[in-house]
């Protein structure tokens, strides 16, 4: 069993929360074609906060990995 480095634990939280924001960007979607306006914009918040904390963890990850 091998030690997974930081490297790819980094890419792989990454990976799984660019997914998450898009799932939640598609239920903005979803939810507008709905005519469910408030929960259009919550979705829609959710995905922005989600892109958010992608660029944060990705800075991180490029100082911790160097």
């Amino acid at each position: 069993m091998s030690v997974p480095s930081k490297g790819e634990s980094f890419a792989k939280l990454i990976e799984y929360l660019r997914k998450a924001q898009e799932e939640a960007a598609t239920l903005a979607h979803l939810a507008r074609a709905n005519d469910d306006r408030p929960m259009a914009l919550g979705w829609l918040t959710v995905s922005e906060l989600m892109k958010k904390q992608i660029y944060q963890i990705t800075q991180m990850a490029m100082k911790g990995v160097h």
